[in-house]
């Protein structure tokens, strides 16, 4: 079984590019919404949350975990690495950058949490691989909370997203959703940004990576089931994952009544 893991609702986006690859094991995605949204948060505090949440994937069987939050592979990036876990690790920046390596885009902007951006691990990831590439980093701390509430398809968030583009420089040819919230409002980016303006997500380079560690670890197929968990609200947390997905097999628990 695959653990993901995500502040929110963002994780969705991974989870789905999972599926379209063909991954059928079983999945138990973590939202941790008790704690969204992270761009707000401290390296320290953000790296506790990362360790608690990796030893709840391990306690619920996960066989491996695949990063959905770009902002704690930030702070993992800045402070040397992932917590120590058993489980393999898929690090979403680094694959990222990997997909980067031989771009044609020589003017690339990130779209990230203020976190994420603070962190400079985008900067280096990318510049490592493809060294050519000149990076721009724009913070856009209030997308997460209006998908969280439920504003991504409502003209409010069609506004801040049409903001955050005007505050890109001339002839930025490609930008990069930092963020794995920001996909679920690709639509209001795709009209916000000129047509050649090319619109990259790493969900899709995370998903062909987790599809070589399946092969890799020899994972058994599973049921092709998603077990999703939360410690925010979770009749809330069913309802916008239904929406979004459509799913209508997965389970759904609390991680707080599972405590009790």
């Amino acid at each position: 079984m695959l653990g993901l893991y995500d502040s929110g609702l963002g994780g969705l986006t991974v989870l789905a590019a999972l599926r379209r690859v063909g991954i059928n094991q079983d999945v138990i995605y973590f939202a941790d919404q008790a704690h969204v949204p992270y761009g707000d948060r401290t390296d320290l505090e953000l790296y506790a949350l990362l360790e608690e949440n990796f030893r709840l994937l391990e306690a619920h069987g996960a066989d491996a975990v695949v990063m959905a939050c770009n902002t704690s592979c930030a702070v993992a990036a800045r402070r040397g690495g992932f917590p120590v876990t058993r489980l393999p690790v898929l690090d979403l920046i680094g694959n990222a950058a990997a997909a980067l390596r031989d771009t044609r885009y020589r003017r690339i902007a990130v779209f990230a949490t203020a976190a994420t951006v603070r962190s400079g691990a985008y900067r280096a990831a990318i510049v490592a691989q493809a060294p050519r590439v000149e990076l721009i980093e724009i913070a856009a701390p209030e997308l997460v909370p209006l998908v969280e509430q439920g504003f991504a398809a409502t003209e409010r968030a069609s506004t801040a997203v049409r903001e955050l583009c005007r505050a890109l420089p001339p002839g930025v040819e490609a930008i990069v959703y930092g963020c794995t919230h920001y996909p679920l409002l690709d639509t209001h980016f795709a009209r916000a940004l000129h047509r050649d303006v090319a619109r990259i997500d790493p969900a899709l380079t995370q998903a062909a990576a987790a599809a070589a560690l399946v092969s890799r670890l020899a994972l058994p197929a599973g049921s092709g089931l998603t077990h999703y968990l939360t410690n925010g609200d979770l009749a809330r947390f069913e309802s916008n994952v239904r929406a979004w997905t459509g799913d209508r097999t997965g389970g759904f628990a609390s991680t707080q009544a599972l405590a009790r």
